[in-house]
């Protein structure tokens, strides 16, 4: 198990933080500008927003504790994420033509923890709308984040998506992430 995948699993989901309203900001303004960067698909700014050893990780099962080694929907790291916008963005990616639109909502964000050094574990709910081919279809459900305090502001090192939706039939594969 990765040290994020640790870190969420030792954590209270429930739990609320007690941290300054500059701290609560900076991590609110973070997930926004996330979420703006998916909708606008600025694909190297997005991966720039992880850490070195930073995972997307969609698991198949709320219970799930781990993404290695287990189905998931998405269980990636920066290479596997460059490899999906490189196979997306070629000129012979049909399930991309026309190309798709997103608009994510990010709310309800909570920090659950913060430690010594500034790593915080938040959740978070999340609304992403896909218009492809004159169908909207929605996805809904909550993140948990564990962010690492750098001098440049925070990075992802673990990103968790649980879909509300996630074992509901979808008539075409899930090609960006929520």
């Amino acid at each position: 198990m990765g040290e994020a995948a640790e870190k969420l699993a030792a954590s209270d989901p429930h739990a609320v933080a007690n941290v300054s309203i500059e701290t609560q900001l900076a991590v609110e303004r973070f997930l926004a500008r996330q979420a703006e960067i998916l909708d606008e698909k600025r694909w190297d700014d997005w991966l720039a927003l992880f850490t070195e050893d930073g995972h997307y990780w969609m698991p198949a099962h709320e219970d799930q504790i781990d993404g290695e080694g287990v189905p998931n929907i998405f269980w990636e790291n920066l290479d596997m994420m460059q490899m999906r916008i490189n196979r997306n963005n070629h000129p012979q990616a049909h399930s991309q033509a026309p190309e798709n639109r997103l608009c994510h909502v990010v709310s309800n964000v909570i920090i659950e923890s913060e430690d010594a050094t500034g790593d915080i574990i938040v959740r978070s709910r999340f609304h992403c709308a896909e218009y492809l081919r004159y169908d909207v279809r929605n996805f809904t459900g909550k993140y948990r984040h564990c962010l690492k305090k750098t001098d440049d502001g925070y990075k992802i090192q673990l990103q968790r998506a649980d879909l509300v939706n996630r074992e509901g039939p979808f008539e075409y594969v899930l090609q960006w992430w929520v």
